[in-house]
């Protein structure tokens, strides 16, 4: 997968990837992988400073935008490295999640102050969804929003998970349609609903982190299906191919059985599935909580994206950093 020049400093590590079958009377077949990542990417200015890295998300000239918890927050990257442009937020603490409107617009959750930001691609702020400072659970506050995907015709469903537990439906104009969920563990309850993304089949696809599944719902809020203890899901995203890649960790089982470890997480894990919940590759990635670690070591993925070639960018929230690696099956 991807077809990167493969640079004199990038590093390289055999993984092997696990295909499974939905069907549990097929058995698991595996295949080697080699992954690759280009320890030279992005080539970051020494002004220009990293936090923890939420967001990611790759524009349709496959721009990568990085979005951090420092000033500015806000930084544009070509495939290459090369830094584009940069802007700054009305406050870069509570930095979530990056993704694009249909027309390419950029928006922007925020999780402390509640709010959802609308700009046009240099920066400028077009409109801001729920009150700043204002947490709520009405047709015009949110607590907490997380993620934001859209449909073709400009339709966005917000994740609104640290203080509520729902998806929110707003027209093309942010005007309030409808919203689905409440906290618990039945299906179509959210634990924390952390991401979000839609396929080209309107189906919505939700990370419930904190309940170690992913939950597929359709426009209406109808839930359509439950993948249950894959991985406990941070970030997710859905490429062209309608492939949905996920971040997270193993699910593993707090010592009373209560609930998953989430914090800090066992280890970090990528996954690849179908539309249909089948897991077409496991990728353990290598660990390390070293300041400066070694190029391909990851300490707590937040976020992903894939480029139009099929190259991975991961954000790193306690890293604090972005790496960019690709796949290649011998």
């Amino acid at each position: 997968m991807g077809n990167s020049t493969t640079r004199r400093h990038a590093t390289t590590w055999a993984i092997l990837a696990i295909v499974t079958s939905t069907a549990l009377s097929q058995a698991a077949t595996t295949r080697q992988v080699r992954c690759l990542v280009d320890a030279d990417w992005p080539k970051k200015p020494n002004d220009i400073t990293w936090a923890a890295m939420s967001g990611i998300a790759v524009d349709a000239h496959d721009h990568i935008h990085l979005f951090t918890r420092s000033d500015p927050a806000v930084q544009v990257y070509h495939r290459d490295g090369t830094l584009l442009r940069t802007f700054s937020t009305t406050d870069p603490n509570g930095a979530h999640q990056i993704k694009f409107d249909p027309d390419g617009n950029v928006w922007l959750t925020n999780y402390a102050n509640h709010v959802i930001e609308k700009r046009t691609p240099q920066g400028k702020l077009l409109l801001t969804l729920g009150q700043p400072g204002q947490p709520g659970c009405d047709d015009t506050h949110f607590n907490g929003p997380t993620d934001i995907a859209f449909l073709p015709a400009g339709d966005l469903f917000i994740s609104d998970g640290y203080g509520n537990r729902r998806i929110v439906h707003l027209d093309r104009h942010g005007r309030f349609v409808r919203q689905w969920g409440r906290e618990g563990i039945a299906p179509g309850q959210f634990a924390l609903p952390h991401a979000i993304a839609i396929d080209d089949n309107n189906r919505i696809y939700v990370a419930d982190r904190n309940n170690a599944r992913i939950q597929v719902f359709d426009t209406a809020g109808k839930l359509l299906a439950l993948w249950d203890g894959l991985i406990v899901p941070w970030g997710l995203t859905v490429t062209k191919d309608n492939e949905i890649w996920v971040c997270g960790s193993s699910p593993v089982r707090l010592p009373d059985d209560s609930g998953w470890v989430i914090a800090p997480p066992p280890d970090q894990l990528l996954l690849q599935l179908s539309p249909e919940g089948k897991t077409l590759l496991r990728v353990p990635l290598p660990y390390s909580a070293a300041p400066n670690a070694t190029p391909g070591a990851v300490n707590w993925v937040h976020c992903i994206a894939v480029d139009s070639h099929g190259d991975l960018y991961l954000g790193d929230i306690q890293g604090r950093r972005a790496q960019k690696f690709s796949l290649h099956t011998p």
